[in-house]
């Protein structure tokens, strides 16, 4: 029999040697993919364990239903709804979430060849895309959020903007909000520097003119959560 044939094509019924063989090739295939994606990627522990442990899961389902595969497929997708109900997700981790179900399911028909190689292969291609930052060629290092607090009577279009024009490349002022009862506005912008190391430079220009209220300048986060 080659190593590329299902274990059970010989068996009508799973023993305990083959549902060993299965468990454990479903948790190495586990490991792989969430090992792969953790180096690379921003994770929770719970994210780590959950990805390493779906393949047996669905394998053991697969398995229970004796490879009926429509009927383990219905159940290990309620079981995967379980997180997507609950907390939302990235486009990638949703993807390694089904990439582990379908290592699983390999196992669970016996494939045990073929969902070590998949693992491996495509564990791969994420860690090479994440390395190569596959899709994020564009995103402008200097991009920064900066907020600034005022006085309610401060002419922020003139006293605060002429100072933003003078660092920045671009500037947006993309929210205005009031704060302490209406005392004091608090100012966002999206702004582009011209050099970050002058950013002491030019929070210390802002407090000379916003009377030294609060100044920070972030870096500009991408949301992990959209697709």
């Amino acid at each position: 029999m080659s190593i590329f044939d299902s274990i059970f094509a010989t068996t009508d019924s799973v023993g305990p040697q083959e549902f060993l063989i299965c468990m454990v090739s479903a948790l190495a295939a586990g490991m792989i993919l969430s090992g792969l994606y953790i180096t690379r990627n921003r994770h929770t522990d719970s994210y780590a364990v959950t990805v390493a442990c779906i393949p047996p899961i669905v394998a053991a389902v697969i398995m229970a239903v004796s490879g009926s595969i429509g009927a383990g497929i219905a159940v290990a997708g309620a079981f995967s709804l379980v997180r997507f109900r609950s907390a939302p997700g990235s486009a990638k981790e949703m993807a390694v979430i089904f990439l582990s179900m379908a290592s699983g399911l390999l196992c669970g028909m016996g494939y045990i060849a073929y969902a070590v190689i998949f693992a491996v292969f495509v564990g791969l291609v994420f860690f090479v895309l994440t390395t190569l930052n596959y899709g994020g060629g564009g995103k402008n290092k200097a991009a920064r959020i900066v907020e600034i607090t005022v006085p309610e009577d401060l002419d922020y279009s003139t006293e605060i903007e002429s100072v933003m024009g003078d660092y920045t490349s671009s500037y947006e002022l993309i929210s205005v909000k009031s704060v302490n009862m209406g005392s004091m506005l608090k100012l966002k912008y999206r702004a582009t520097m011209n050099d970050l190391s002058k950013q002491k430079e030019f929070i210390d220009k802002v407090r000379v003119r916003n009377r030294n209220l609060e100044v920070a300048v972030l870096r500009e986060e991408t949301d992990t959560r959209g697709l």
